[in-house]
């Protein structure tokens, strides 16, 4: 009768790689402790600063990114992967924009209602999704589903063409034309004439929501907001989604998801614009060449970046606004980001971590139980909504501060 014994060398490679995977563990676990949780930077005013710091404690927390995917590009591509779809109920509103087309604003509602003790002053969230985002947006729904577990108010503003809708005009949306944004937020205000009103942008939403407030000034309508990865700087913006791996990951796609929006409405398009020349574009670079800066007006895409970029306008702004992003954001690079402007504004926060992503900002081991973002959106509210006198002190401010670098 035969038998098999294993033999002496077969042992020791099996030793050899328990040991050498074990080694490797030990030190990438070495490394993430040492290197990786960090506590956020906080860039602003003295005035600002104090009231975040009392209110809004995560912001001064460290951030412990999720183990095993802190890069910048992980983080953004698993939040979309892993992040489970919270079950939001959506009525739809239609508003006619002064230029002839319309836009979809999305109202949440709770399963089985909701109640609030005073509902004319019951709080409001506007939510602006990112580049051809909608209500539908992961994000979205997680940070709408907190805001109706805290008991606000929500609303989601679907940028034209976002939700599926037909275009009545060429014009859809571009990063430096707030005037959708206006007519939303004077809807708003309309029907809830004394409640309170927050907005919430994420990437292109949030350069939205800044362009707005430096529009605006003090007649922005809103009692502060919060930007999630808005990109400051869209040369920056550009150049690095078109180093060779974003442009891989994020660049195209995006791109092609932005010539569907006009692939769809190639009638009304084609008045203005060379549709099919459009739909060649591969890069959002060319997309804004070819169609956004000549749908709205532009010179050419120089002028229209110049334009879209907030990074210029921060001492414009004159809401309490506070603004979260990632150093290692692959859209906008941390050069981008104003923090001497910042440090001097009584208005305008930075938060900065040093992981996180494009919309990303995982933490712990299971990320699809924690959320970053909606933690510091609870917080942030929280405190807004809560703290309206202190909130008021800090619009009255107007001469720049020495504050926190």
């Amino acid at each position: 009768m035969l038998s098999f014994s294993p033999s002496p060398l077969h042992g020791t490679w099996t030793e050899l790689f328990f040991l050498l995977w074990g080694l490797g563990a030990a030190l990438y676990l070495g490394y993430y402790w040492a290197c990786v949780p960090q506590k956020p930077r906080l860039v602003t005013g003295s005035r600002f600063l104090a009231f975040l710091e009392q209110h809004c404690p995560i912001t001064v927390e460290t951030f412990y990114p999720t183990l095993w995917c802190f890069e910048g590009r992980l983080q953004t591509i698993f939040r979309a992967l892993l992040q489970p779809r919270p079950l939001v109920l959506y009525w739809s509103e239609v508003l006619q924009t002064p230029d002839g087309g319309q836009l979809l604003l999305d109202w949440a509602s709770q399963p089985g209602g909701s109640w609030h003790p005073a509902p004319a002053t019951q709080p409001v969230v506007l939510l602006l999704p990112g580049i051809t985002g909608s209500s539908q947006e992961t994000y979205i729904l997680h940070l709408v589903d907190q805001a109706l577990r805290d008991g606000y108010r929500a609303v989601v503003f679907n940028n034209r063409g976002c939700r599926g809708e037909e275009l009545l005009t060429h014009r859809a949306f571009c990063a430096s034309n707030t005037e959708d944004l206006e007519t939303v937020v004077s809807h708003i205000k309309h029907r809830y004439s004394h409640a309170p009103l927050l907005a919430v942008g994420i990437s292109l939403g949030g350069v939205l929501v800044l362009n707005h407030l430096a529009r605006t000034g003090r007649a922005a309508g809103l009692v502060a907001a919060l930007t999630l990865s808005a990109c400051w700087d869209s040369f920056e913006t550009t150049s690095s989604l078109e180093t060779p791996l974003n442009s891989l990951l994020f660049n195209q796609r995006l791109t092609a998801g932005l010539c569907q929006v006009v692939d769809r409405n190639r009638k009304v398009m084609e008045k203005v614009v060379n549709v099919d020349f459009v739909l060649q574009a591969r890069t959002i670079r060319q997309f804004d060449e070819r169609y956004t800066a000549v749908a709205f007006g532009y010179k050419d895409c120089v002028t229209y970046y110049h334009a879209a970029s907030p990074r210029t306008k921060v001492g414009a702004i004159q809401t309490p606004v506070l603004c979260l992003n990632a150093a290692d954001d692959p859209f906008s690079p941390a050069h981008a980001l104003p923090l001497q402007a910042a440090q001097q504004s009584p208005h305008v926060a930075l938060l900065v971590t040093a992981q996180g992503g494009h919309i990303g900002f995982l933490e712990g081991l299971l990320p699809w139980q924690h959320c970053y973002m909606s933690r510091l959106f609870h917080q942030f509210a929280k405190a807004v909504f809560q703290h309206p006198a202190e909130l008021l002190s800090l619009r009255a401010l107007s001469t720049p501060e020495g504050g926190k670098g």
